[in-house]
């Protein structure tokens, strides 16, 4: 076995994770709730970016529902990043399986 040739060949995949890491950091997915009344955007390291509500989805006395419907939009949004990272970083590592990458 050719070490050198292996080392170069981790210290490529170093520099295409490290690429793709901060191309996807870059990259945002989005999700509704509530009809289309509550709408949350997320990037690839997981911070929301974006959080839309229609005014009409404002009703004082329908707070809570509003909470919800929050809640449902980031943690839909946040999951699809989630996908969105482990489908980049599988294809990149080629399923190699290495811990801590995904």
């Amino acid at each position: 076995m050719d070490w050198g040739k292996m080392m170069r060949q981790v210290q490529k995949l170093q520099s295409e994770l490290a690429k793709l890491q901060e191309e996807l950091g870059n990259r945002t997915t989005e999700a509704t709730a509530g009809g289309g009344m509550v709408k949350a955007v997320v990037n690839g390291r997981q911070e929301l970016v974006s959080l839309e509500i229609k005014p009409e989805a404002v009703d004082p006395e329908e707070v809570e529902l509003l909470q919800d419907m929050i809640l449902a939009a980031v943690n839909e949004a946040l999951r699809q990043a989630r996908e969105m990272v482990a489908q980049e970083m599988g294809r990149l590592t080629g399923g190699l399986g290495i811990p801590g990458l995904v």
